[in-house]
């Protein structure tokens, strides 16, 4: 019981009464926590732990963007990968304990900047602050000997350098640079809606790639595209309706700068769009995206495409059509990948795409110009099984070779097949005959939506403007008080200012001066 007292009581030695120490309740434990949430501290320690909340994203494969490596990671560490799986590392910008980061700093960032215009409101409604007691502890401070000084010319002074000037008796009060504080506050609320229209943009966003070759249309759904990433609260069933043809794709060569000779100046792709049944020409460019509703379609590749035919030894057609070759240098020296398993054996084919062939020292085939003047394909030819029974997505640019037998090219013992434009040759292994039939080019398309775009911007340009405020507009307050012999000037800036004992020399200057009748 003694110890009970003495912990709910304070003696207070002068007056040897007891203080009873207050009972914190609810409502102010809540008050506290709110006061530390919402202090600069805690914000800025909110910002690094986001950041550092984020460091798994790139650490561990997202289910998000890439749900064929989180598979594998789950093959590979089968006694690792459920754990992590419980701590949603496959989920990190998804999961509870990010967006709960994420939330807290917003919270947090809200409760430092509203008040502060409370703040600022109230002090452009109210008057310059009453002088200091002692002037002369100023940073700024002017003492003169002046029998009879005119304030009207320090008034004079102020109103045409626009400070609100306020007097009181002898005493005249002056204040500017308002605007830096609101410049101050428009940059941290045009930068919390910088993020705000990030997050929301994000979650509202779809981003889908699709490869088209010349003559190939896609219609803007979920299964028309290569690759379809969306944010957390749009539904791909919402796609806009509508279809893209490419009919054409051509690029522009430099052959007039000796030092950009044979480089690509120009990207064009021609295009067909079809949007509620009504058909529209036009043309797509790097940076010159197309605009459609609530679409944007950016031309971000390009290459050739080799039309071939396959047939097995019974000359029934086993493959055709173009298939895309990625360039691997500057000259379009380019790599494809040929899956046959409808054939009676299953093969596949690592190809090189030569569009103006040449011969390195080394005896090696390259391309010595990007454009198709004299145009070759070599190809390595593997047996055996392509994988493709195993249910997991695989990679139409990619053959796994692992158990696959050589027949031609490499160590195999027989030359890789190599074929120019309208020829044809039998395959080894009694597999068939492959023929070259023409080539085509293809573009690849990124299909973006962003709602929140717009706002982004918009954000980022009241935020650079409200920095621009804050960093060139001083704020300054100036005190003149007149006694019976002296006035003393004396000023203060909330930041380091060079030409606050200019302004200072110049209201005493202002203060010895006769008025004009």
């Amino acid at each position: 019981m003694a110890s009970s007292q003495q912990s709910k009581y304070v003696v207070r030695k002068e007056y040897n009464e007891p203080i009873e120490a207050p009972d914190l309740t609810i409502r102010s434990w809540l008050r506290w926590l709110w006061r530390q949430l919402t202090s600069m501290k805690i914000a800025l320690f909110l910002l690094l732990l986001l950041a550092a909340a984020a460091v798994p994203g790139s650490l561990y494969p997202q289910r998000s963007a890439d749900p064929n490596g989180v598979v594998i990671y789950f093959r590979n560490n089968s006694d690792l990968a459920p754990w992590l799986d419980k701590l949603q590392l496959f989920d990190v910008y998804s999961s509870s304990w990010f967006s709960a980061i994420y939330l807290l700093l917003f919270i947090s960032l809200v409760g430092c900047v509203l008040p502060r215009v409370a703040v600022h409101y109230k002090a452009l409604r109210a008057e310059p602050p009453a002088a200091p007691t002692n002037l002369s502890r100023l940073p700024e401070y002017k003492k003169t000997a002046i029998d009879k000084a005119d304030l009207s010319n320090a008034i004079d002074y102020f109103k045409s350098r626009k400070f609100k000037v306020v007097v009181k008796g002898n005493e005249i009060r002056a204040e500017k640079g308002y605007l830096r504080e609101t410049g101050n506050l428009i940059f941290h609320i045009s930068l919390l809606g910088v993020l705000i229209s990030v997050g929301l943009g994000g979650a509202l966003t779809y981003s889908g790639q699709r490869v088209l070759v010349e003559g190939e249309s896609f219609v803007n759904n979920e299964a028309g595209f290569d690759s379809l990433s969306t944010g957390l609260l749009f539904d791909p069933k919402n796609l806009t309706p509508l279809s893209l043809k490419l009919n054409s794709f051509s690029t522009t060569y430099d052959y007039l700068n000796p030092s950009n000779y044979a480089k690509p100046i120009d990207f064009i792709a021609k295009v067909t769009s079809t949007v509620d049944g009504k058909k529209t020409d036009s043309t797509i460019r790097v940076n010159e995206p197309l605009m459609l509703p609530a679409a944007k379609v950016y031309l971000t590749g390009n290459g050739y495409a080799p039309d071939l035919v396959i047939r097995d030894a019974n000359k029934n057609i086993v493959f055709a059509g173009p298939v895309v070759f990625l360039p691997q240098d500057s000259n379009m020296t380019s790599l494809g990948v040929i899956k046959v398993p409808d054939a009676p054996e299953q093969f596949g084919m690592m190809a090189f795409f030569y569009p103006t062939v040449g011969q390195l020292k080394t005896g090696a085939l390259t391309s010595t110009h990007p454009y198709t003047w004299n145009p070759m394909l070599s190809m390595n030819v593997f047996v055996g099984s392509l994988g493709l029974e195993s249910g997991m997505n695989t990679n139409v640019f990619d053959l796994n070779t692992h158990g696959m037998k050589q027949v031609a090219g490499g160590k195999s013992g027989i030359k890789a097949i190599k074929l120019t434009v309208g020829e044809t040759k039998t395959l080894p292994e009694n597999l068939g005959t492959v023929e070259f039939r023409g080539i085509k080019r293809f573009a690849s398309l990124d299909v973006t939506y962003n709602p929140a775009e717009l706002f982004v911007l918009l954000f980022a340009i009241t935020t650079l403007f409200g920095l621009v405020l804050m960093l060139i507009i001083p704020r300054r307050r100036i005190w003149v008080m007149k006694t019976a012999t002296t006035v003393e000037v004396a000023a203060l800036a909330k930041s380091k200012d060079e030409a606050l004992g200019k302004i200072v020399s110049e209201v005493t200057k202002a203060l010895k001066k006769k008025k004009k009748k």
